[in-house]
């Protein structure tokens, strides 16, 4: 069997106290909090719309600047920028990572940088990057096309 009974702040605030068969009490907001209660929840509901918007620019920005990225990959041409280059020590074929696509390239960066992705020369260059810089230079390299 439930009982209700208004407090004198709860009445005053627009909230009633009950009290369950549990013996549990609960507020219920009533009248003036359930408005606020919907303000709440509307301003909540409208800054997640305001952050949906504002996410497709800050993909953007993820994607990198391949013009940027152009003056930051200048040390990577000197081994993915020759052709049929092969590294004397240890002996493998470099890879031409033009036109590559970008979201591999940066995965691969980052996976250097973060050591996840064995290679010691590639680590120790990627190591000096930040994400601007691996973003931008992932888009310089994807933009070039297969040369």
């Amino acid at each position: 069997m439930k009982s209700t009974c208004d407090t004198a702040a709860g009445a005053s605030s627009g909230q009633s106290l009950t009290k369950h068969s549990s013996g549990a009490f609960a507020f219920y907001a009533t009248g003036r909090n359930t408005l606020e209660a919907g303000a709440r929840l509307c301003r909540a509901a409208l800054l997640g719309v305001a952050a949906c918007v504002l996410l497709p620019g800050s993909l953007a920005l993820a994607e990198g600047d391949a013009a940027a990225g152009g003056e930051k990959a200048h040390t990577c041409l000197g081994c993915h920028g020759i052709k049929h280059y092969i590294n004397t020590y240890p002996t493998y074929h470099v890879p031409r990572i033009a036109g590559q696509n970008r979201e591999y390239l940066a995965a691969a960066l980052h996976a250097y940088r973060d050591q996840t992705r064995s290679h010691p020369t590639m680590q120790a260059n990627a190591g000096l990057l930040s994400d601007q810089d691996i973003e931008d230079i992932a888009a310089w390299f994807a933009a070039q096309g297969a040369k």
